[in-house]
């Protein structure tokens, strides 16, 4: 048993390097192999989600494990088989990424709190049902592009109802109670912002519309900031800017935002206490190392133990890092599976926004194209200040890992978006389709 524990760490590692390989290699070949290579690639997320599991289960024992694994197998199969049968013409890839991630969060949660892992499990399982319908919806309500200030004015106040009456966790207002339930809103504002940008920048991009759209998104950005959620509020603000560049061209525009944002991140150095802390904390973590700097330098010392390979699953210590399971995820997967896991993850990543970045370069209408773009901004970005922060190579702010880190609003978020890039591959799948069919007639 401990030979076999030893040598999967070896085995998931070479796993993921294989599934991160044909990830890249899918973009240079020829659309007829692409269905053969999404099944191999396939074989492999299956293969390693099923050795991961079975590390735990010899090293805990416990039928509870293996009870969830084969919950999980079965979730997996129906959504692969249900995708294809309500969705022919999705994009296979990013159903294998999808799953990818979702699986390396439920093994890592499961090591980590198991009662987290079965509620992350069951959130996961209802957010995919419930976002069958996206593609769907989008291909019936084109309409999306007439409506922006609805999307702007609900985002707006619902981190209003946030920064009013939000609980406070770690210093910001992050989250509404339910009774049983805590809902962070500003997961799901993410999506409705980017639509809004991109409707008013497919109406026009005149001066007078860029300022009036700049000050709606300006508006969004100070909420977070007066809600202390500055995580939220510098994505936010990142992804306006991409998108106003991408609509405009205009370097101007980019100058200044980069100029503005700088001048507000020194303000809110100065404005707010927790953020000066980060901040110390992120530049000498070793100065209060019992106090201020402990999360940050359990990081580092997780992913320096690490090494290349890791520990192995379940031979780590991440529970010393505070918060591990939300903001920390990256440097747990660093140390008990090693450095190049760790690398393939963040390639995966970056290979879902490459598609991203693809399915937003095909689209004609540019409302599509901007949203495309935008909702690809807004996940790779999250993915940078995620790991970033777990690295040392920003501030730490408190931004989960998409898929992978514990946490219901981030789960349903982020399903939310890659549904609506499925529905706008699907959409320019059937264009393509129709084109052909007018050409051969």
């Amino acid at each position: 048993m401990n030979l076999f524990i030893d040598a999967s760490k070896y085995v998931l590692t070479l796993l993921m390097a294989g599934y991160t390989y044909l990830n890249f290699r899918y973009f240079g070949v020829k659309e007829e192999k692409r269905e053969a290579l999404c099944r191999r690639q396939a074989w492999l997320f299956y293969l390693l989600h099923g050795t991961a599991y079975a590390v735990l289960y010899l090293q805990t024992g416990q039928t509870r494990t293996a009870v969830l694994y084969v919950a999980q197998v079965l979730f997996f199969v129906l959504y692969r088989f249900f995708s294809r049968v309500l969705y022919p013409k999705a994009s296979r890839i990013l159903i294998n990424n999808m799953c990818m991630l979702l699986a390396i969060g439920f093994f890592m949660l499961t090591r980590l709190n198991f009662d987290r892992a079965v509620r992350q499990f069951g959130i996961a399982a209802l957010s995919a049902a419930v976002c069958w319908a996206v593609p769907w919806l989008l291909d019936r309500m084109w309409q999306l592009s007439r409506i922006p200030w609805l999307y702007g004015l609900l985002g707006l106040a619902l981190l209003a109802v946030v920064w009013a009456a939000g609980s406070t966790s770690y210093g910001a207002q992050l989250s509404l109670d339910l009774g049983p339930v805590s809902v962070q809103p500003s997961e799901f504002v993410k999506i409705s912002f980017v639509c809004f940008t991109a409707a008013m920048f497919y109406r026009s991009v005149s001066f007078r519309q860029t300022a009036v759209t700049t000050v709606m998104a300006a508006l969004h950005v100070l909420v977070l900031v007066l809600s202390r959620d500055l995580g939220s509020a510098l994505l936010f603000f990142t992804v306006y800017l991409c998108m106003l560049f991408a609509a405009t061209s205009s370097w101007l525009y980019l100058g200044a935002g980069i100029l503005s944002g700088s001048g507000a991140a020194v303000l809110a150095y100065r404005l707010f206490s927790h953020v000066r802390v980060r901040v110390s904390a992120w530049q000498n973590p070793w100065a209060d190392i019992d106090n201020t700097g402990y999360q940050i330098a359990q990081s580092l010392f997780a992913i320096g133990t690490g090494g290349w390979f890791g520990m192995g699953l379940g031979q780590g210590m991440p529970q010393r890092i505070p918060v591990v399971e939300k903001d920390f995820m990256f440097s747990a997967i660093s140390e008990e599976l090693g450095a190049v896991f760790a690398l393939c993850l963040v390639l995966i990543c970056l290979g879902c926004f490459l598609q991203f970045v693809m399915i937003a370069c095909r689209m004609q209408a540019s409302f599509y194209k901007l949203t495309a773009f935008g909702l690809g901004a807004m996940y790779i970005f999250q993915v940078f200040l995620s790991v970033g922060g777990a690295v040392k190579f920003i501030p730490s702010t408190g931004v989960t890992l998409p898929f992978v880190s514990y946490g219901g609003s981030s789960m349903l978020a982020t399903c939310i978006l890659f549904a609506v890039m499925q529905g706008m591959y699907i959409l320019k799948q059937d264009e393509e389709e129709e084109k052909d069919d007018e050409e051969s007639l």
